[in-house]
């Protein structure tokens, strides 16, 4: 089965996602960065990834059955010069991670590093959306989370960590920034439900079946764990990943979140890195470009034409889309077309055409 994707005017998208999540409960400041990080990962990643629009609905859900609070307090629970620690409150995790960067940001200003610690929270989105949110303030940025039990450790047939995705991002003079982006499994299962929905086999390193064989079944596996990134090597980094959000946070980490529907109890780490206690921005963008340069100047293998750095391809995907429209999955559009609806929105999402992109 074909999936088909239509494409949408980016602000009227803007303003309808804004619209949406106040109409939610949330603020408009707080709505605003909320919709601002969902247009960004729907620009930059594969619609199968499920980290843009669709969330909307999701968060309906979810504020509607009171699993999440919207206007739940962002609590500063200790600080120093360089470090903090904030309680999310199970409040939305994008928000807080947002509001947490921008502490970061603020103490790399005075001491070069800032880092926060979340604990308390909710899926925060894309870890790109927070690194980016450093970078743009002339910091190299890193963010990362726990969440909940999906991979497998390397040798189990159960799940006891999360994805626990990370992102670094860096700016440079090549007219793009760096950006490392990616879950710590080899794959998600929003990948595995598009794989379904297109009648498509999906690859044998995605995950197990529940008796912990592997599959290139989409169905069976989405009833079985993820596997991890370089299998072994990326359990660790995942597990660690729970030592440096949850377990030193004092949040939950492991089996613990999302364990309980109304409480995930998800722990994220935000790091800003001041560039310019280091040597002049400029200097180090262009140390970058020299850089990028000799990794793009390798010869190629057989069958690649040319090589990329860590965030090119996300890059050209932005500029496609924000010249073209928004590509989004036909039943999303539907849905959200649905849900201004029931919201009472004023503002519409104004359709372009049909999406004819051949690689996303």
């Amino acid at each position: 089965m074909s999936i088909t994707l239509t494409s949408v005017d980016k602000p009227s998208l803007e303003r309808f996602m804004a619209e949406g999540f106040e109409a939610l409960g949330l603020t408009p400041e707080d709505a605003r960065i909320f919709a601002d990080a969902l247009i960004f990962s729907e620009l930059r990643f594969h619609p199968g990834h499920g980290q843009g629009v669709r969330r909307l609905r999701r968060y309906q859900e979810r504020i509607g059955e009171k699993l999440v609070d919207p206007r739940a307090p962002w609590q500063l629970v200790k600080e120093s010069p360089a470090l903090a620690l904030v309680d999310a409150h199970n409040g939305i995790g994008t928000v807080a991670a947002a509001k947490a960067m921008k502490l970061a940001i603020e103490k790399a200003k005075v001491c070069g590093v800032g880092q926060v610690i979340v604990r308390n929270s909710t899926h925060y989105g894309s870890s790109a959306v927070h690194a980016c949110q450093a970078m743009e303030a002339g910091c190299i940025g890193i963010a990362y989370t726990n969440a909940g039990p999906e991979m497998a450790p390397w040798g189990a047939r159960e799940g006891a960590v999360g994805t626990n995705p990370w992102g670094i991002a860096a700016p440079t003079n090549l007219g793009f920034p760096a950006v490392m982006d990616f879950a710590l499994t080899t794959a998600g299962k929003g990948m595995m439900q598009w794989h379904s929905r297109e009648g498509k086999k999906m690859p044998l390193d995605w995950a197990l079946t529940p008796a912990g064989e592997v599959t290139d079944d989409p169905d069976a596996a989405m009833k079985g764990p993820l596997l991890a990134i370089g299998e072994y090597k990326g359990y660790g980094l995942a597990f660690m990943t729970d030592v440096l959000t949850g377990v030193i946070g004092g949040g939950g980490f492991g089996l613990k979140p999302y364990a309980d529907p109304a409480k995930l109890d998800v722990s994220h780490s935000l790091t800003a890195i001041d560039i310019e206690w280091f040597m002049p921005l400029d200097e180090f963008k262009a140390r970058m470009g020299e850089f990028a340069q000799m990794v793009k100047s390798r010869q190629t293998r057989p069958g690649f034409s040319e090589v990329l750095i860590p965030g090119e391809q996300e890059a050209r995907r932005v500029a496609k889309k924000s010249q073209a429209g928004v590509p989004l999955d036909d039943e999303v559009l539907a849905d959200l077309v649905a849900l201004g609806k029931e919201l009472g929105l004023k503002s519409e999402i104004q359709a372009i055409g049909p999406y004819n992109e051949a690689r996303l």
